[in-house]
C-alpha cells in the first residue's frame, strides 16, 4: 500500500532540489531520514518536512501497521516546475535585466516492501 505526499509551490529552484532528491531515490525511509538530516542545503529541510509527512499518511492508510516492521522506501519522488515570479532588476543605461524566481513542485510516494499477498 502505498501513500502520497505533495508540496507545491515551493520557493527553490528545481535543480537545487533535484540535487537533494536524487540522494534519496530508492532509500529505505530511516536511511533517507538520515540523509536528508545531515545534507548540508536548504532544500534538505523541506524534503525531509515532505518525507514525514508521506510516512503520516502512510501511517494513517494502514492503522495498526508499523513503518519499519514493512520496510518503507521512497518509491517515487519527482521534481516539476512551477510558477515563476519575473521580477526587474535595474541595468545600466535605463534597461532593466529580467529575473526569473523559480519555484517548484516535489511528488514523493512511499510504499512498503513486506507485501503480503493472499493466495486462495
Amino acid at each position: 500500500m502505498e501513500a502520497v505526499a505533495k508540496l507545491n509551490n515551493c520557493p527553490t529552484s528545481p535543480r537545487k532540489m533535484r540535487l537533494v532528491v536524487d540522494l534519496i531515490r530508492g532509500e529505505r525511509v530511516e536511511k533517507a531520514l538520515h540523509i536528508l538530516k545531515f545534507t548540508n542545503k536548504e532544500a534538505a529541510i523541506r524534503v525531509e518536512k515532505l518525507l514525514l509527512s508521506a510516512i503520516k499518511n502512510w501511517e494513517t492508510k494502514n492503522e495498526g501497521s508499523r513503518p519499519e516492521e514493512n520496510q518503507l522506501y521512497v518509491k517515487t519522488i519527482m521534481v516539476g516546475g512551477g510558477r515563476q515570479l519575473k521580477r526587474l532588476r535595474p541595468a545600466p543605461q535605463g534597461r532593466g535585466y529580467r529575473i526569473r524566481k523559480r519555484s517548484n513542485h516535489v511528488t514523493l510516494i512511499v510504499d512498503s516492501k513486506n507485501v503480503e499477498t493472499q493466495t486462495n
